[in-house]
């Protein structure tokens, strides 16, 4: 039994699970929306609305602070431009919104093997 232990582990590895997170959450900064499977959507859910956060805060500081912010976020996604647009067009957005920046919008089943498909979308206020 997996008693005290974090997390959905998807059937992959470690490594994998890292990757499918940068680039699942890059695809949602880029489009803002994408559609996948429900337990794939709650796994990046939580860390996108976390970067999203950060941000905000990111642009609410000053100098060195400002910098760290975008770093961190560099380090968690990998590419600068999405970077960009998430602190230039996206953070800007929810200046006022406490938090919830997604939505997941049930579709119903997918064909092959009965998943139960999602959108997840950022808000728009």
């Amino acid at each position: 039994m997996r008693h005290k232990i974090a997390g959905k582990r998807l059937s992959r590895s470690k490594g994998q699970r890292m990757a499918l997170r940068r680039t699942m959450i890059k695809q949602l900064f880029d489009n803002e929306r994408i559609q996948t499977t429900r337990a794939k959507a709650e796994h990046i859910r939580r860390p996108a609305e976390k970067l999203i956060t950060l941000a905000k805060r990111g642009n609410e500081a000053e100098g060195a602070d400002a910098v760290h912010a975008r770093r961190l976020a560099v380090a968690r996604l990998g590419d600068k431009e999405i970077v960009t647009k998430l602190f230039d067009e996206i953070a800007p957005r929810y200046e006022s919104r406490p938090g919830g920046y997604t939505r997941m919008i049930k579709m119903g089943l997918r064909q092959g093997d009965a998943s139960e498909m999602v959108i997840l979308e950022l808000v728009e206020e």
